[in-house]
């Protein structure tokens, strides 16, 4: 006969199913870091073009001026990590 523990622990894993996390890709940290970095600049790329696009046909969404900020996100041989500002 099985206790309360083992019983919950049973659920426990049958609502979580495949959940849990994605290392297992089979990539190395490095590797994890590239793409992940690759995906971040397309994806301010993307919000920097409907940004754009929507500057120029008139503000888009028509709010009260609220502006949103985009980043730009370089590779560290690009920074200004000698300066001091």
């Amino acid at each position: 006969m099985k206790n309360q523990r083992e019983r919950d622990r049973e659920r426990a894993a049958a609502r979580a199913g495949g959940k849990g996390k994605g290392a297992d890709d089979g990539l190395t940290p490095e590797q994890r870091r590239e793409r992940d970095g690759k995906a971040l600049q397309e994806k301010a790329a993307k919000k920097a073009a409907q940004a754009a696009a929507a500057a120029g046909s008139g503000g888009g969404a028509g709010g009260k001026g609220t502006a949103k900020k985009i980043f730009a996100i370089t590779s560290p041989e690009l920074s200004c990590s000698g300066s001091k500002h």
